[in-house]
Order: structure tokens, then C-alpha cells, then sequence
């Protein structure tokens, strides 16, 4: 009854201008960006559209919206529209101005900064939409609300149109729709949008605010295809989303909600038959990679729990060490999402959440829900507590392992690996390891390279697929263990990413189906047991090119099959180009491989971001894990995308 009424007395809050609060001006944004959404990358460009989405959830947290639409147009604009209250109109009194008008020219100007307009509203920095206009070539903006629609429009932040009234609209219908086209000269590196970034967070947005619709659709697609997005069980569904092709030890996952303190708390869980912890944590809908309290929270009560049950039915005896945090984890998969009034965001991207209070509300909220669980479902709660007691064990017997096998050919940075070529540098900021397979491209990349930053390590074959291998296995597979051993940051409980020898790690591998499986390999083990380096940012996948082209004393390296094609055809007819495609690095001499994929002036290479890791785990899973049916099916969808010309046998 005190939260019906807690929503009523919201519901009935009024939200006009009175409630845009104007804390300072917008001059600053256009000169330094990257203060503001991060960077003027790719990064940055899909930032804008976060913003504007944002303030439609921001609506529907509120409980005044349901939908959210959002389009690509075909000139690589953004449309997003909501079915909320629509913006105020009225003169905001501070400025003097139309309260629309202030929200978007106004920095810090909108109804999340004490004015009583939002309980809670998403955003990482909560300066949205006047951000947006500020980087925008052009933005325009039509709300519908008090039976009239409004239109305004502005040039690089700076109004062109001024607010004026476009007709009539029934009652019953009101929203914002909010259209930008991002400026070029801000966004030098890339102004187009990637629908697989924008597709990636519209389905997580979904799932992370149950009963909210958001619908996708990219208009330069030839289909423009409409995406629907709509999760009625919100992250219950999706840990199933993120479990689909695993094998799943629970009937359907655990799920908790509760409130207090105006914190509202929400925890899925699911066990799977595999050795790997899955757990993703969100404060206000973003994605706190850096983790922080309520993750914290969430893990204390699940340790506890979990240990008094074992103890109180007899799994732990009376002398027994009791059951660590990744023993109850092993094989977890969980989403931990939280909605706080005031987030305080700390931590090296700002993504981790600091508020003492969020530990508390999580921690009790999940322990009494999970306990009871425990309780209802005896069954269920032996296979959790056996899981546990088993991932007890062999990390007992891990931990034997790891020590003999410090002893035996020594997991530490004074007895680097004798196939390691290391750099004389002992500044791991200018260090740089490059993982390299085979030895013929071993030899030319340590004669190439620059002895000063460049360490290569020479990898054999495929390494283990640690997808299926438990902790005594990879310790035992001699690749890997040299891996760790450069790396100087150990592994497991005992991985610790400021002891990096270098902030540079490298896979360089071949242009061909087996290079692409190396790669896999090592990306599952980096992404499985030293993700703290993906956060880190020290992650790089090299790119050598696919072909040389020569003609007289002209020499170009190309890097795709098009790209050829256009140096072809700008060629004259004689001499006959010579035509190289390099199927293996081993094919390229010191120079060349030095000259095309190491040189730090000229090189290019990929890093693998948190973002990149995470949208990968799924197809980590299907690809390597044990279940056959899906993997099956991803062939059978993308076997025509293959190109049956150039495929290596």
C-alpha cells in the first residue's frame, strides 16, 4: 500500500518549467567534447544517441512512458521519439526562455537536478540534451503535449527556429521526438553509425527496464528492417538471453526485486554446467564494468548464504574451510541491477558505483530472497551447494597444481620463459608483448622488431580450449603457462593487472582460417581468466595485410580483396603487376612484417574492448562450448557469407 501511494503521489507531481533547474552555460562543450560524452570517436558518436534515449527512460522510470522508437535514417541522422509527458513548454523563470528551449542550450538545464521532475534517471554524466545540440550539425525537436505540438530547431547548439506552435494534437497524445544530425567537424574520425552498437544497447536497455518496448530500425538498410525489443521478466530474461547456449542447472533462473530507501534493487541468477562466472552490474541502467557496491553486495550475500545452508544441512562439516566467493560462483551467470536517486560514479571510466547504501540495500534484498529460495527448493539447492563444493575442490587442487608448477618451471618474472625474445625496456607503459603464432614468423618478427619496446613470444599450434578445460588442465598446457609467466600478472584469485609487464598485448596470428581460430583461443583464455587486462585496454589484435602488389619500383601492401581490385584497376596495363597474398606471416621477411604490421608509425591495429569481450561471450560460448545444436545452427545461417574462393583449404 505505501509504495501504491508512494506512485500515486509521483504521478499527480507536477512537471512544468518551475522543475528545469539552470546550473551553468553551454560554451565549453564544442571546445572540449571529449569532457562531456568521453571521446570524439565511435565511442563518443554512439554516446549522443544514449543521451537522447536516455530521457525517454527517464520518462518511463518515471512511469510515463512505454515506448521508444528509434531510427537511423538513410543520411545517417538519428530519430528517437517517446510516448512520454513531452518536454515542457512554458517559460523556465531563471532563463526566461521557453523551458524546451533551455533544456537543449542550457548545460545541466532538465528535471533531474533537484527539481522534482525524476526520483531516478539514467545517464552517466546527466547533461543530455543540450550536449547532443551543442555537437550536432543540426537537431530539431517536436513535443507533443497540452493538445498542441510545439516544434524548435538549432544549428550547433544555438537556436534557428524559435519555439512556435505547429497544430493542434488530440488530448490523449503526447511525446518527444528528438531529430539530430552529428557534426562532422566534432566527430573527424567517423560520423556513421554502427547498428550493431546501437542493437546491442536498445536490447539491453530492454531487458534492463521490464515492460519498456524499444524499437529499432536502420533506414539506410536496403529492408529497413523494424526491430522490437520488449522484456515483460526484464533481466530474468535476460540472464537466459545471455545463457542460451548453455546447459542450465536451474529449472529457470532466481529472481529478486525489493526496495528501499528509494533504492530499488534487482538480481537474476542462473548456475550452467561450465567453470565460468558470468556477472554483469548496472546502476541506473549503465553498465558498471568497474563494478563497485551493489556488485559487492551481491556477492558478500551470495558467499553467505550459500555457507550457512551448506553448514546447516550437513555439506560443510564442523572443520571444513568454508566455500570462497568464486567456488559459488563457478558457473554462475547473474545480471545485478540497481536504481538509485543520486548514483555516485567513481573509478578509472567512472563506471563504478560508490554509494555505501546500495551495498546495503543489495546485500539484504538478495540474501533474504535467496535464502528463502534455498529453503522452498531442496533440490535446487543441493545442485548449487554440490557445484560449489566441487569448484572447492579443484581449486584446492589448482592451487597444488600452480605451485608445483612454480616450482617446476617457475610462474615468476624472475624465471621468464626461454622462448620469450623480451624488451630492454622495463617500463610496462612503452612495453609491448606480441603474441605470434609459429616459429618462422617468430624468428622475423625478433629480428624486425624494436628491441627497446617489442617482446615477441612464439606460440606452437592451437593452444587449449579453456571453454571446456578446467584450472588443473590449462595450468598444465605449457603455451599458456608461458603466457602467464610473461605476462608477470598470474592468473586466477592471484591475478593482479598492475604487475603488467607490458600495457601492450598483441595477437599476431596468420590471415586464414587457422590464424582466426589461434586468435579465438586466446581471446576465450584472455577474456575467461585475464579479463582484467580487457578492461585495462591492453588487449590488440595486429593487422597484417592480405596482399602485396608490385609493378616496376612501385609497392603497395592492401589490406582487402576490394581494395585490390581498386589499385588494379588504377594501374596501367604493363608492366604485369606481381600479385603476393600472404597467407601466413612466416611468408613476410623482417623488414616486410616490421614495414606492414609492427612499426608503430605506420601499423594498424584493433583493440579489443570490455563492450567487444562481453558481445563476444555468446559466441565464445557457441562456439566452443559443448553444445552442438547451436553451433550448428550459426554454420547452416552463415555459410553463404563465406567466400569460397579465397577459403584455405
Amino acid at each position: 500500500m505505501e509504495a501504491e501511494a508512494e506512485k500515486k503521489d509521483e504521478l499527480a507531481a507536477e512537471y512544468d518549467a518551475s522543475q528545469i533547474q539552470v546550473l551553468e552555460g553551454l560554451e565549453a562543450v564544442r571546445k572540449r567534447p571529449g569532457m562531456y560524452i568521453g571521446s570524439t570517436s565511435s565511442q563518443g558518436l554512439h554516446h549522443l544517441v544514449w543521451e537522447i534515449i536516455d530521457n525517454g527512460i527517464d520518462e518511463a522510470l518515471a512511469g510515463f512512458a512505454s515506448e521508444i522508437n528509434i531510427e537511423v535514417e538513410p543520411d545517417n541522422s538519428i530519430t528517437v521519439v517517446d510516448d512520454g509527458r513531452g518536454i515542457p513548454v512554458d517559460l523556465q523563470k531563471k532563463t526566461g526562455r521557453p523551458a524546451l528551449e533551455t533544456v537543449f542550450t542550457i548545460l545541466h538545464a532538465g528535471g533531474k537536478f533537484g527539481g522534482g521532475g525524476y526520483k531516478v534517471s539514467g545517464g552517466l554524466h546527466g547533461v543530455g540534451a543540450s550536449v547532443v545540440n551543442a555537437l550536432s550539425t543540426s537537431l530539431d525537436v517536436v513535443v507533443t503535449r497540452g493538445g498542441k505540438r510545439y516544434y524548435i530547431d538549432f544549428k550547433r547548439g544555438k537556436v534557428n527556429t524559435p519555439m512556435k506552435v505547429i497544430g493542434d494534437a488530440p488530448e490523449h497524445e503526447h511525446g518527444t521526438k528528438v531529430h539530430f544530425v552529428p557534426d562532422p567537424d566534432i566527430f573527424t574520425e567517423t560520423t556513421v553509425y554502427d547498428d550493431k552498437i546501437l542493437t546491442q544497447r536498445i536490447r539491453e536497455l530492454a531487458f534492463l527496464n521490464k515492460g519498456l518496448k524499444l524499437t529499432f530500425t536502420d533506414k539506410r538498410a536496403e529492408t529497413a528492417e523494424k526491430k522490437v525489443f520488449h522484456a515483460e521478466g526484464g533481466i530474468k530474461e535476460y540472464v537466459e538471453f545471455l545463457d542460451r547456449s548453455k546447459e542450465h542447472l536451474l529449472e529457470e533462473p532466481i529472481y529478486v526485486e525489493g526496495q528501499s530507501n528509494g533504492i530499488t534493487v534487482e538480481v537474476a541468477i542462473q548456475y550452467t554446467n561450465d567453470y565460468h562466472t558470468n556477472l554483469m552490474t548496472f546502476a541506473n541502467n549503465i553498465h558498471t564494468y568497474e563494478g563497485g557496491t551493489h556488485e559487492t553486495g551481491f556477492k558478500a550475500a551470495l558467499t553467505r548464504v550459500v555457507n550457512d545452508y551448506a553448514r546447516k544441512f550437513g555439506s560443510l562439516k564442523e572443520n571444513d574451510e568454508s566455500l570462497s566467493g568464486d567456488d559459488v560462483r563457478e558457473g554462475m551467470t547473474a545480471v545485478v541491477s540497481v536504481k538509485h536517486p543520486d548514483p555516485q560514479f567513481e573509478g578509472q571510466t567512472k563506471t563504478k558505483l560508490g554509494n555505501a547504501d546500495a551495498r546495503t540495500v543489495t546485500d539484504r534484498t538478495f540474501s533474504e530472497a535467496f535464502n528463502k529460495f534455498l529453503l522452498e527448493h531442496p533440490d535446487e539447492a543441493h545442485q548449487i551447494v554440490d557445484k560449489a563444493m566441487v569448484a572447492s575442490k579443484a581449486r584446492a587442487a589448482a592451487k597444488r597444481a600452480r605451485e608445483a608448477t612454480r616450482k617446476k618451471s617457475g610462474l615468476e618474472i624472475s624465471n621468464l620463459p626461454g622462448k620469450l625474445a623480451d624488451n630492454s625496456s622495463k617500463d610496462p607503459e612503452i612495453s609491448e608483448l606480441f603474441i605470434v603464432e609459429g616459429d618462422s614468423a617468430g624468428g622475423s618478427a625478433k629480428s624486425g622488431r624494436s628491441r627497446l619496446t617489442q617482446a615477441i613470444l612464439p606460440i606452437r599450434g592451437k593452444i587449449l580450449n579453456v571453454e571446456k578445460a578446467s584450472m588443473e588442465r590449462i595450468l598444465a598446457n605449457e603455451e599458456i603457462r608461458t603466457l602467464f609467466t610473461a605476462m608477470g600478472t598470474g592468473f586466477g584469485d592471484d591475478f593482479n593487472v598492475a604487475k603488467a609487464r607490458y600495457h601492450k598485448l598483441i595477437i599476431m596470428t596468420d590471415a586464414d582460417v587457422d590464424g582466426a581460430h589461434i586468435r579465438t583461443l586466446l581471446l576465450t583464455l584472455i577474456y575467461r581468466y585475464m579479463r582484467p587486462l580487457l578492461d585495462a585496454g591492453y588487449v590488440y589484435i595486429a593487422q597484417p595485410p592480405l596482399y602485396r602488389v608490385r609493378q616496376g619500383k612501385m609497392m603497395r601492401y592492401i589490406d582487402t580483396d576490394e581494395e585490390l581490385q581498386d589499385v588494379l584497376g588504377q594501374l596501367p596495363p604493363s608492366p604485369k603487376p606481381e600479385i603476393q597474398r600472404y597467407k601466413g606471416l612466416g611468408e613476410m621477411d623482417a623488414s616486410q612484417l616490421w614495414e606492414t604490421t609492427m612499426n608503430p608509425d605506420t601499423r594498424r591495429m584493433l583493440r579489443v574492448s570490455p563492450e567487444d569481450a562481453e558481445s563476444a561471450d555468446g559466441i565464445f560460448d557457441m562456439l566452443m562450448g559443448d553444445k552442438v545444436d547451436p553451433r550448428r545452427k550459426f554454420i547452416e545461417e552463415n555459410a553463404k557469407f563465406v567466400d569460397t574462393e579465397n577459403i584455405d583449404a
